[in-house]
C-alpha cells in the first residue's frame, strides 16, 4: 500500500501542469529519456524487448490483449503494457496475462523510485508524473523478467505518448481511430491521426484495420514521410481455418477488426522471429492507396489464441442469480454506438431466457471533457426503466480503495456532473418516445413524461449497485459490505418496487473504464487480490 500511496501521490497539481505543457510537443520524449537515464536504463536496451507498439482510439487494448494471447499460446514469455486498469494499477503491467504480483510490484517500483527520488536534486527536485512513472517502471520489469517480447499499449496519441520512446519495435498497429482527448490530439479526425501515425518507424512494418478516408490519407502520408511499409488488414471473415468461423472471445462484432488486426501484428512477429532474413516490401510513393494486406490461414494455436482471448470491462456480461450486469467502458461516441449494439443484441437474448418480466437499469458516468450529453442520446433507444448516476467513487467509506482514487478532480466536482447527466437524460427522454424517436418540442411538454426517465443519483458507486439489485445479488450483500449502505430516501425507494416485481434485473455499466473497474471491484471479489 505504500508503494501505491507513493505512486498516486505523483498526480500532484505541478507534475501535471508540467506533463499538459509538454505532451503534446517533443518535450515529452526528451523528458522521458532523461528520466530513462535517471532510472538507470537506456533506450539502447528497450531495442532487446522485442516491442510490438499499438495505438488507436477505440480497439488498442482489445487488439494487444488478442496478439499477447496468441504469442503466450506459443510458449513465449511475454510482457504487456496497458491503460488505464479496472481494479488495480497492478494490471497495467502483465508477465504471462497476469498481472504482476504484489511482492514484485513492491520490489520493482521502489527499486525505479528510488533512483529516481536519488537524481532528483539534480533535476530541480523534479519526479516524473504517474504515467509517466509507470512506463518506465513496466520497461524495468520486462528487462529484469526477461520477456521475449513485449505487447505496449500508447497511452495517449502516438508521436508525444510517453511510449513512443520505443525506437526499434518490431511491427506496430493501428487499430480503429474516432474522436477523443480533442483538447490534447486536436478536434478533427486528420489532427488525430497524425499524432496515431507518429510511432510508425523506418523500415519497421506496420498496419491498420479499415480507417476513415480522411485518417487514412494520413496515415499513408505519414507512412511515407517515416518511410514505414503500410498495410491495410483483411476482414476477419477472410481467413480460412478448417474449422469454420473464427471465434472470438471478446463480444461485439467491432472485436473482428481488432482480432484481425491482432493476426496480422502476431503473424509478422513470428515471421520476424523466426525468418529474421524476410523482407517486407516498402509502400510504393507513387501509390495513392494503402494497400490491403493478403489474409493467410491462421495456425491451431492462433485460432485458441483469439477464442482465449480475455479483456475484462470491455463488452462483458456477468450473471450473478437474477441479476444479469454488462459492463462496457465505452467512453467516445464510436464506442458508445459500438456498446448499444452490443448490448441491445445480447440483452435480448438474455430476456428471451427470462423466466419473467425484466427491469432494465443503466448505471453511468463520464469523465474528462468528454460529450456525455451526445453518449446519452445515443442509449435512451436502449429503453431503460431506470437510469441511475454515480461517480468513480467505489464506496463512500474513506478506506477506499486507493488504485481507484481520482486526486485530481474534487467530489463535488464528480457529484456536479451527475446531477448534469442526470438532467440531460430526462431532457433526452421528454424529447422521444420508448424508442428514442425524437417528437416535436412543444411548451406544454413535460420534463419527465414517463417512467422511462425514472433518473437517481448515488454517491458511490457501491450505494448505487447495492439499491439497484434490492438485496438480490449475494456478492453485494456479503455482511462486510452491507455496511457501507447508506440511507435512501422515500422518494427513491418508491422506484424500488420495479425491481422488486421484476424477475430480473438487466445492469449495463457504461461511459467510464473506471466506473467499469469500479463496479467489477465488488462483483468480481477476486479482481481485488
Amino acid at each position: 500500500m505504500d508503494a501505491i500511496n507513493t505512486l498516486y501521490a505523483l498526480q500532484s497539481a505541478s507534475a501535471m501542469e508540467q506533463v499538459q505543457r509538454e505532451r503534446t510537443s517533443d518535450l515529452q520524449l526528451r523528458a522521458m529519456r532523461a528520466l530513462l537515464d535517471r532510472a538507470g536504463l537506456t533506450v539502447e536496451e528497450l531495442d532487446h524487448l522485442n516491442i510490438i507498439h499499438v495505438t488507436g482510439t477505440k480497439g488498442k487494448g482489445s487488439t494487444c490483449a488478442f496478439t499477447e494471447q496468441i504469442l503466450r499460446g506459443y510458449g513465449f514469455r511475454t510482457g504487456f503494457y496497458s491503460s488505464p486498469h479496472l481494479v488495480q494499477v497492478r494490471e497495467r503491467i502483465r508477465i504471462n496475462g497476469q498481472p504482476i504480483g504484489k511482492e514484485l510490484f513492491t520490489k520493482y517500483f521502489w527499486q525505479v523510485y528510488g533512483r529516481l527520488d536519488e537524481t532528483k536534486d539534480a533535476h530541480g527536485g523534479t519526479m516524473p508524473a504517474y504515467f509517466r512513472f509507470l512506463t518506465i517502471l513496466a520497461f524495468h520489469v520486462f528487462l529484469q523478467e526477461k520477456v521475449d517480447l513485449a505487447v505496449i499499449e500508447v497511452g495517449i496519441g502516438g508521436a508525444y505518448d510517453c511510449t513512443n520512446i520505443i525506437r526499434r519495435p518490431w511491427v506496430c498497429g493501428v487499430a480503429s481511430l474516432g474522436i477523443d482527448h480533442t483538447q490534447i490530439l486536436g478536434d478533427t479526425i486528420e489532427k488525430i491521426a497524425w499524432h496515431k501515425g507518429g510511432i510508425f518507424k523506418p523500415g519497421v512494418p506496420a498496419f491498420t484495420v479499415k480507417q476513415p478516408e480522411e485518417a487514412l490519407a494520413v496515415l499513408r502520408d505519414r507512412a511515407k514521410e517515416i518511410r514505414c511499409p503500410l498495410w491495410v488488414c483483411p476482414e476477419l471473415e477472410d481467413y480460412q481455418t478448417d474449422c469454420g468461423p473464427l471465434r472470438l472471445g471478446l463480444a461485439g462484432q467491432h472485436q473482428h477488426s481488432n482480432a484481425s488486426l491482432a493476426l496480422q501484428l502476431s503473424h509478422t512477429w513470428l515471421q520476424k522471429r523466426c525468418l529474421p532474413d524476410k523482407s517486407f516490401p516498402s509502400t510504393s510513393v507513387e501509390n495513392a492507396s494503402v494497400p490491403q494486406v493478403t489474409s493467410f490461414k491462421p495456425s491451431p494455436i492462433m485460432v485458441k489464441g483469439l477464442a482465449d482471448t480475455e479483456w475484462p470491462g470491455r463488452n462483458q456480461t456477468l450473471k450473478h442469480g437474477p441479476v444479469s450486469y454488462f459492463l462496457d467502458g465505452a467512453h467516445t461516441m464510436r464506442s458508445m454506438q459500438a456498446c448499444v449494439r452490443w448490448f441491445s443484441e445480447t440483452a435480448a437474448q438474455h430476456e428471451r431466457n427470462a423466466s419473467g418480466p425484466v427491469a432494465r437499469v443503466l448505471l453511468f458516468n463520464v469523465t474528462g471533457e468528454r460529450d456525455a450529453a451526445a453518449m446519452l442520446k445515443l442509449l435512451v433507444p436502449c429503453q431503460f426503466d431506470i437510469a441511475v448516476f454515480c461517480p468513480n467513487i467505489t464506496e463512500a467509506s474513506a478506506a477506499c480503495n486507493a488504485d481507484l482514487q481520482n486526486f485530481n478532480v474534487s467530489v463535488e466536482t464528480m457529484m456536479t456532473c451527475c446531477l448534469d447527466n442526470e438532467q440531460s437524460w430526462r431532457l433526452h427522454n421528454s424529447l422521444g418516445d420508448d424508442k428514442g424517436a425524437q417528437l416535436p418540442i412543444s411548451d406544454s411538454l413535460p420534463l419527465v413524461p414517463e417512467t422511462k426517465a425514472d433518473t437517481l443519483v448515488f454517491p458511490c458507486i457501491l450505494s448505487a449497485l447495492q439499491w439497484i439489485t434490492q438485496g438480490r445479488d449475494s456478492v453485494l450483500a456479503e455482511p462486510e459490505q452491507s455496511k457501507a449502505v447508506l440511507p435512501v430516501k422515500p422518494s427513491v425507494m418508491a422506484k424500488a418496487p420495479l425491481l422488486c416485481d421484476a424477475a430480473e434485473i438487466h445492469i449495463l455499466v457504461t461511459g467510464s473504464l473506471h466506473l467499469v473497474g469500479g463496479a467489477l471491484k465488488h462483483l468480481d471479489p477476486a479482481s481485488s487480490v
